[in-house]
């Protein structure tokens, strides 16, 4: 029994794993680094290419309840994420070379996975998951337009933060500090007064973009806005959004500035820093005038600068099962963010999934229930909804799980209940989900 995976980022990754850890041979096909995206720079499998955050870890947020669902069963990339994580409060955060390094060397140790470095442009046969991305080539998106109809392929437009060197930061303007005092202080947290931000907000919205072809505002996933777009939208939107203020208390004055620019650790030295929420398609050299005028950041050594591409996903609740199977021809299946699922763990879930269930059937297994109350099941049952008539790529959240049959006070408090109750779910079926 063999299973081609066409690529290897988080979603390829982890489906490989799981499949191969079950006793399936797999091929394991990835074209870097003999051909690479404008959004990749390294040789590593499962390649961070906008934030190294994997975003809470929290169980009263539903990112962090599927966190922990990965976690009880065994993810690679979790276990990856955990064993290279540097602090972010409450967040799970990792060293972004040393957690795709790690991903690369378990999966190119496993004597099961064959790694084939070349682009795959054709739709092999047999049993196949196409794990691509949102950067899928040329070449084989042409294949999956002409097998799944061009009505079928939609795409939007995301966009990566800026990285500057620890060093150059000067943090007499700045301090270390989490919200709210929030697990220990792990952000570089760079305050403006409001005559400072409203100078660096009439420069952000009148800098000079990068040309992107068929850009429009209107398309930019709103999960990944450039700060830029943000910011047109009105003077104060970045002052509840990636500028708010709400829980850093200034050490110096003891009070919340008008506006604060956040900084997290992009390894696990300490040498690099990302501008949390900064997404941008500025040109460089407007990157560099625009965020040098943000006061911390007045001599800043720009590491990386924001780029931005175009990301393609399917019209799935027409395409694909709960499973992530293509409905029409079942050898297919489909993960991470092109099937709709947004986000680096969900894109993991999704592959964790079809690993899984992939498995399951070529040994004549019947497929694991995860039911809607798991947010691996919520996942999978809304790419999958017909239901569904404009379809658009979503983060994990309660809303799409069903609520509780009674009725908890307080918002932490429910979604606490409500992870309770997926984790008890997870208890019993891990063993089956294991074998």
């Amino acid at each position: 029994m063999n299973v081609t995976v066409i690529g290897a980022g988080l979603a390829g990754s982890e489906c490989a794993w799981q499949l191969a850890k079950r006793g399936i041979q797999v091929t394991l096909c990835e074209m870097k680094p003999q051909k690479t995206t404008p959004a990749h720079s390294t040789p590593y499998f499962a390649e961070l290419c906008c934030s190294n955050s994997l975003r809470s870890d929290q169980l009263e947020n539903a990112v962090g309840l599927l966190k922990e669902e990965l976690r009880r069963m065994e993810s690679l990339i979790l276990s990856c994420a955990d064993a290279t994580r540097v602090e972010a409060g409450g967040a799970l955060a990792v060293d972004r070379n040393g957690f795709a390094a790690l991903v690369t060397q378990r999966l190119r140790s496993h004597p099961a996975i064959t790694v084939v470095e070349e682009e795959v442009t054709e739709i092999p046969a047999g049993e196949v998951v196409i794990a691509s991305g949102p950067l899928t080539s040329d070449a084989l998106a042409d294949r999956l337009q002409a097998l799944l109809g061009k009505a079928s392929a939609l795409h939007f437009y995301d966009a990566a933060a800026p990285l500057v060197s620890a060093e150059s930061v000067d943090m007499d303007k700045a301090w270390m500090g989490s919200r709210y005092d929030k697990g220990t202080a792990d952000y570089v947290n760079c305050p403006m007064d409001q005559a400072e931000y409203d100078a660096f907000w009439q420069a952000l919205t009148t800098a000079e973009e990068a040309p992107v072809h068929g850009f429009e505002d209107s398309k930019v996933f709103e999960g990944c806005m450039p700060v830029e777009v943000m910011a047109r939208r009105g003077h104060d939107t970045l002052l509840h959004g990636p500028m708010k203020s709400r829980g850093l208390d200034d050490p110096r004055t003891g009070r919340w500035p008008y506006a604060v620019v956040q900084l997290r650790k992009d390894n696990a030295e300490g040498s690099v820093y990302n501008l949390v929420g900064f997404q941008t398609h500025l040109r460089f050299p407007e990157q560099k005038r625009v965020f040098s005028m943000i006061p911390a950041l007045h001599d800043a050594e720009f590491l990386r600068y924001g780029v931005m591409h175009r990301n393609t996903f399917l019209d799935s609740p027409r395409l694909l099962d709960r499973y992530y199977r293509l409905r029409r021809e079942p050898r297919i299946s489909f993960a991470g963010q092109m099937t709709g699922v947004e986000g680096y763990v969900e894109s993991a879930a999704s592959g964790f999934l079809v690993g899984v269930e992939t498995a399951r059937r070529l040994r004549g297994m019947s497929p694991v229930d995860f039911p809607q109350e798991t947010a691996v099941g919520a996942l999978g049952l809304y790419i999958s909804d017909p239901s569904i008539t404009a379809f658009q790529p979503m983060n994990i959240n309660f809303g799409i799980m069903p609520p509780l049959d009674h009725r908890v006070k307080g918002k932490r408090n429910k979604n606490a209940e409500l992870s309770a109750r997926s984790l008890a779910i997870i208890a019993q079926i891990r063993e089956e989900v294991l074998l």
